[in-house]
């Protein structure tokens, strides 16, 4: 889209056009709409709603697929592998990947395609690398968007990448069917520093980089994670965690790991989880956009932009409990907006 303001009737036309575009799997329409359900311009966000709305009915049919793991697994490497073998199994794959932006610059590497090379060049795939952002556990705000909009330009299955193990994973969970975890060789230290509840979203475990002389070591590896799920809570009473060992390099064990993800689609379907946790997701959804929205407007208030730098310096300098000053903001907001008795 355009950076200069357009009228209203100029960018419902131009949402018809990305709409017709994105339903004939045109990968520039399916660009242009990405990039418009990621804007913050309050009109570009009233045409994503429309985008939105008129795409939803075409989505909704693939297999979503979440990708993390430690630093230095590997995930590209792999990424890349796995998505070959699905194209060669005759599906069309999109990848969204996540960047981790610079915390002072706000600026991203956004270098998926370079290190998929192979998997970019093929017309099959679709890969969109994005910004984290602030956004914690590497999913931005609008990831749960991209991922139907590539469902309706007709890629069967979706994978979202995320920046690493970290504190938000569930996130990443929460809008996918299967969450594939990916560790490294040589449990020890990182398995006490894997957190307990990422262990448990989990529902496949990979040891990658099980190739050369790390090839028993994984193996090791594998057996002490099988060991460590028996005290874990499983995210499903009808599907056992698997615990597998894979080398991305060398294309060992890839097809594995895509038996084991239909595997646990039929799992799903047939005991009637997948309906359930679709529309867990649609819940998650919900409630996510409430949240960030609500956010948005408060930040967004004039009155409250003005009182956030006093009360931030109060709260900083110890002045005021950072809870006063979160309730005075809440406080001018909700007056404004004649909420508050």
């Amino acid at each position: 889209m355009a950076s200069e303001q357009k009228s209203e009737s100029e960018l419902m036309q131009e949402t018809t056009a990305l709409v017709e575009g994105v339903i004939e799997g045109n990968r520039r329409a399916l660009a242009r709409a990405i990039t418009l359900v990621e804007s913050t311009r309050s009109d570009h966000r009233a045409a994503a709603s429309v985008l939105l709305r008129r795409l939803t009915p075409y989505a909704g049919k693939s297999i979503r697929l979440g990708i993390s793991g430690v630093p230095g697994v590997g995930k590209s490497t792999f990424i890349e592998a796995f998505g070959n073998h699905i194209i060669d199994e005759g599906h069309r794959l999109a990848v969204l990947t996540v960047d981790p932006s610079s915390a002072i610059s706000g600026g991203s590497i956004l270098g998926d395609k370079t290190r998929m090379e192979l998997l970019s060049r093929r017309r099959e795939a679709y890969i969109r690398p994005s910004p984290s952002g602030n956004t914690l556990g590497g999913i931005t705000r609008r990831s749960r968007e991209a991922m139907i909009l590539c469902e309706a330009a007709g890629f069967d299955v979706i994978i979202v990448e995320t920046v690493g193990v970290g504190q938000s994973e569930t996130r990443v969970a929460d809008m996918t069917d299967m969450f594939m975890l990916l560790l490294l060789p040589g449990g020890g230290d990182e398995l006490q520093g894997i957190k307990r509840g990422i262990m448990e979203l989990a529902d496949l475990i990979l040891i990658n980089k099980a190739d050369d002389e790390m090839q028993a070591l994984a193996g090791q590896t594998a057996a002490e994670y099988r060991n460590a799920l028996r005290l874990a809570h499983p995210r499903s009473a009808d599907w056992k965690v698997e615990v597998r060992t894979c080398s991305a390099r060398d294309d060992v064990g890839i097809a594995e790991a895509w038996a084991i993800a239909l595997k646990h689609r039929e799992v799903l379907e047939s005991s009637g989880q997948f309906k359930e946790r679709r529309a867990a997701q649609a819940r998650d959804w919900m409630w996510s956009e409430v949240n960030d929205s609500l956010i948005t407007a408060l930040q967004s208030d004039p009155e409250v932009r003005k009182q956030i730098p006093a009360l931030e310096a109060a709260a900083s300098e110890g002045q005021i409990p950072p809870t006063i000053a979160a309730r005075q903001l809440l406080e001018i907001f909700l007056k404004r907006h004649k909420q508050w008795d």
